[in-house]
């Protein structure tokens, strides 16, 4: 199992493309803890307005009578990937990891299997 600094580590050493990675609580809006970024992406912002976006989701899929977890939440942006990924394990409920890629340099589908892992490891 893995804390939040390992965790954060992980993702920003094991996922190429890698800009700033953050472990969240979505039902405060905080960031448990963030690695990387920089002055043009503020991560303790980004957590608190992506909270706003699963929220959301969460509220369309009751609407809308859906079943099922939100595994996660792909945002593209012309130069940026931004993945959410909602840690559905036992210790982990109520958080979610957030990953910004440089979008040139990442390869979507292996960023997506390692935060998978990193989800699946974390412990709280």
């Amino acid at each position: 199992m893995a804390s939040v600094e390992v965790s954060l580590k992980d993702m920003m050493a094991g996922i190429e493309g890698a800009l700033g990675a953050a472990v969240v609580d979505y039902t405060s809006g905080m960031a448990l803890g963030t690695l990387g970024g920089s002055k043009d992406l503020d991560l303790t912002v980004a957590a608190a307005g992506n909270t706003d976006v699963i929220r959301a989701k969460v509220r369309t899929m009751e609407q809308l009578g859906l079943k099922g977890k939100i595994e996660d939440i792909l945002i593209t942006l012309e130069r940026q990937y931004h993945l959410i990924r909602l840690v559905n394990g036992r210790t982990g409920n109520g958080l979610f990891l957030y990953l910004v890629l440089d979008r040139a340099n990442a390869n979507l589908a292996m960023a997506r299997h390692q935060l998978r892992r990193v989800e699946e490891a974390i412990e709280i």
